[in-house]
Parts: structure tokens; sequence; C-alpha cells
């Protein structure tokens, strides 16, 4: 069980998957910002144009209306549209916090990983690294004055 999850915890932690996922939520907020200004504001614009147009009443009388009562049977629903920004920004603000707290825990696990890889013994002709008690080195075939050891400090045991 521990092995599929550490399988599952690196399948999410690759970058593209990330990506893909911010991609789609974003994608979804955006697209109710674009339904908000279709439905609330260009649909009900064509259908007060088409009714001017077709003679139903002049523009004049249609817009000195100053309360927010509905024009030609026309309600502008700029509220929806407001609506639909206002969660956009939060949806795309929380997204960056995920991300940034993401980005932080991977920049630590990179760097503990280079930390133990600085740590291992290295061959003194190729700068490679060698395993611990190695007498010749894999890259270069060279012999190594002494085995290898690590640069860890050792700790004493009782």
């Amino acid at each position: 069980m521990k092995k599929l999850l550490d399988e599952f915890k690196e399948f999410i932690m690759r970058g593209n998957v990330l990506d893909l996922s911010v991609g789609v939520v974003i994608g979804s907020a955006f697209t109710a910002i674009v339904n908000g200004i279709v439905d609330g504001l260009i649909t009900p614009l064509i259908g007060l144009v088409v009714g001017l147009i077709s003679g139903g009443t002049d523009l004049e009388s249609s817009l000195s209306v100053l309360d927010w009562a509905p024009i030609n049977g026309v309600t502008f629903s700029f509220g929806s549209v407001l609506s639909a920004l206002i969660t956009f920004l939060i949806t795309g603000f929380v997204l960056f916090l995920i991300v940034k707290a993401v980005n932080t825990a991977q920049r630590k696990v990179v760097k503990k990983e280079e930390e133990l890889e600085a740590e291992a013994p290295q061959c003194p002709y190729c700068k490679q690294a060698v395993a611990e008690g190695a007498t010749r080195c894999p890259h270069c075939t060279s012999e190594l004055p002494e085995p290898a050891r690590s640069r860890l400090p050792e700790i004493a045991t009782a």
C-alpha cells in the first residue's frame, strides 16, 4: 500500500500533471466569466437592439429609466458578470497559493537530494560519485588511493 501511495505522490508531483489540473480549473472559471458576459450583457444588448429595430419603442425612452427595471423586457445582469469575475480572481489566487506550496515542497526535496548526492564519495580524478567502499572508479576506471568513504560525519555507537 505504501508503494502505491509513493507512486501516486510521484505521479501528482510531476510538473505536467499539476499544470494540466491548474489549466482545467482556470479554464472552467474563465468559461463562467465568458458565459456571464454573454448571458448577462451581450444577449440582452442584442435583444434590446432587435426590439428597437423592430419598432418596439424608441431608444430615448428606453434608456431614460434610472432604476434597474427591465428595458423593453430585457434585463442586463451585471451581477452575474461581477460574480463570475470575483469567483475567477479567488480561484486564481487559491490556485497560486497551492502551486506555490507545491513548488516550495519540491525545492526542499530537490535540495535534500542534492545534499545527499554531494555527500557521496567522489573519485579524486574525474570527480564523479562512487559507491562507498569502492577501490576503483566506475566512470574513469582509475584505482582509488584508498577505499571511498562518505563525507558524512561518523556517528559513534555505544
